[in-house]
């Protein structure tokens, strides 16, 4: 965006302009991505960017919940940690925290001891992929909280033990709170988030990334088997159906380089956003 914007002498009208070149810049970098041989961004709501915009443009204070789902091995937390870390470079200290949906699954480390084993825990009907393994209640709690501008305590998971240690990470209040997960746009928590995105990858692609990080999580073999058989399945009843509540669907295969250079851009283009909104708001007293 060039040029200086007289914030004091705006109109209501001249306001409205502005939020459509906003949109239009948006749109440039957009128009960019889809020029790649893998673009980052496989579709976007028509409707979101100016109602995204507009929203940021009459309230720059407000905190924004992203939330960031697909299938598990999709590519959800590459994803989440390259844009973390073009973010990182920001001046700003309190621009972003991360809330990751793993971290509340409930503690089953009684239940792998009984069992003896993860193929044990499996076949005796244990899973992972389902949103009753989660205490999803309290992380709508603490999402809600951070958005509020209150600092929380998230619990840890350990998926090796399948131990769940209580107020473990400090998480404090920011302009973005990043939520990833793959319940993260369920019913239970959809309701709190306000920029929600869906993580797709070819099938072929998750299963391969599944079994190698399955086995830095010391389940292999028939064990790793069993699991993955029920993601699958469970993915087809509760993650893939997600996809239609999805603001924006990215596109899994992108590289790490090439997210964290899009993601450059666009808070480029949003921090501009927020400067234009802060002026208006101290125009208007």
């Amino acid at each position: 965006m060039d040029g200086e914007v007289n914030i004091k002498s705006i109109s209501n009208e001249e306001k409205t302009g502005l939020v459509f070149k906003i949109v239009s810049s948006l749109n440039k970098i957009l128009r960019e991505d889809q020029m790649q041989k893998q673009p980052l961004f496989l579709s976007i709501n028509e409707k979101f960017l100016l109602k995204f915009v507009t929203s940021v443009v009459k309230n720059p204070q407000k905190s924004y919940v992203i939330g960031i789902t697909g299938e598990s091995a999709s590519g959800k937390t590459t994803l989440v940690n390259n844009a973390a870390k073009a973010l990182l470079k920001d001046e700003r200290k309190d621009l972003f925290t991360t809330v990751c949906c793993d971290d509340y699954y409930l503690d089953a480390s009684e239940e792998l001891k009984r069992a003896g084993s993860y193929e044990n825990l499996f076949m005796n009907g244990f899973s992972f992929d389902t949103p009753s393994a989660l205490n999803l209640e309290l992380m709508r709690a603490h999402l809600t909280s951070l958005k509020c501008g209150c600092s929380i305590k998230s619990p840890e998971y350990n998926f090796v033990t399948c131990e769940s240690i209580p107020d473990r990470i400090q998480k404090n209040p920011a302009l973005i709170i990043l939520n990833e997960g793959l319940f993260v746009l369920s019913p239970e928590v959809l309701p709190v988030h306000d920029v929600k995105i869906y993580v797709f990858t070819p099938f072929s692609k998750i299963r391969e990334r599944w079994y190698e990080r399955a086995a830095t999580r010391g389940k292999t073999g028939h064990a790793a088997d069993l699991q993955f058989e029920n993601v699958n399945s469970a993915a087809q009843i509760y993650i893939r159906p997600t996809m239609q509540n999805a603001d924006i669907v990215i596109n899994g295969l992108t590289s790490a380089e090439y997210i964290e250079e899009i993601t450059e851009k666009i808070n480029k283009a949003v921090k501009e956003i927020l400067k234009i909104a802060k002026e208006i708001k101290r125009s208007e007293g």
